[in-house]
């Protein structure tokens, strides 16, 4: 698959203009650092976005090509409202190359990569034997297959440049224990835990940590989109399920904004979290306690 690109330039500097600055933002940093985010375009990648670009980083945005209007709308505004270069990269994140060109596309036009944020992610609800394998198949080659090309060429490119950076991955709290329904999306999400927790062990040598971040319930798109299927399936009208999911699934009685988690990151690709690897981080509210 043919990857489009959209670089966008920070101001009137080129993407090619590598003058270091300073930023406050940044913790003792004299170069300003590039971010990849994969599924970018809405929900928690979209806050990640724009919560990095508004700490000073430098970005490179990943979706599917029907997301273009969207993404191109998220690097404008980064671009006008933080000063951010930002470097629009299209393709699917269970096609190995595109990956692969998502890395190479923007070290060559941001001039190197910092962290790799592995976002992109979807969902799939039913009990298991109602679960057709082709849903199962899409749901491990977005989840975990594309998680495991993200930390392979981000590990890649972080190593040949030799002076260490963060990979984070998306799990969640159903990775942190099964629930009814949830099946084959919580076994993805365990795997994404066990593919931080290995990748840890074998890029810290490099100086590279990897973390991943557990949201529960955050009010996203995704969300939306199993409430209209639980709410049908209970027969009752949409919002139902959230509303009643909001109650009694957490002990802070409401739902987490994407925003919620970008701090997260915020704080996971900054030098305050050097020395934590390895880990996958509960936001939800107090669903479960590690």
């Amino acid at each position: 698959m043919k990857i489009d690109i959209d670089c966008i330039a920070r101001g009137n500097v080129t993407t090619r203009d590598l003058t270091p600055l300073s930023l406050n933002a940044m913790s003792n940093s004299a170069t300003r650092r590039t971010v990849i985010i994969t599924g970018a375009a809405e929900g928690i990648g979209r806050a990640i976005a724009t919560r990095l670009a508004r700490d000073g980083y430098d970005l490179g945005l990943f979706d599917l090509p029907h997301a273009r209007d969207r993404l191109e709308e998220l690097a404008e505004s980064t671009r006008t409202r933080h000063g951010a270069k930002v470097c629009n990269v299209y393709g699917d994140v269970t096609v190995e190359d595109d990956v692969k060109r998502l890395v190479e596309t923007v070290v060559q036009e941001l001039g190197g990569l910092y962290a790799f944020i592995a976002n992109a992610g979807i969902a799939r609800i039913g009990t298991l034997h109602e679960v057709p394998t082709e849903e199962f198949d899409k749901l491990m080659n977005v989840n975990v297959k594309g998680v495991f090309f993200s930390y392979k060429y981000a590990a890649i490119q972080l190593i040949k440049q030799g002076h260490g950076g963060r990979m984070i991955g998306a799990a969640s709290a159903a990775g942190k224990k099964g629930a009814s329904g949830w099946g084959v999306y919580s076994a993805s999400k365990f795997a994404v835990r066990g593919l931080t927790q290995s990748a840890a062990m074998d890029y810290g040598k490099y100086g590279i940590t990897v973390n991943a971040y557990a949201p529960g319930f955050i009010e996203t798109p995704l969300l939306e989109g199993i409430d209209e299927i639980y709410s049908a399936k209970i027969g009752k009208p949409k919002g139902t399920w959230t509303q009643e999911s909001s109650a009694n699934w957490n002990v802070l009685r409401r739902h987490g904004q994407p925003d919620d988690v970008a701090n997260l990151v915020s704080f996971l690709v900054s030098d305050n979290a050097a020395f934590i690897t390895g880990q996958s981080y509960s936001i939800d509210g107090g669903m479960h306690f590690d």
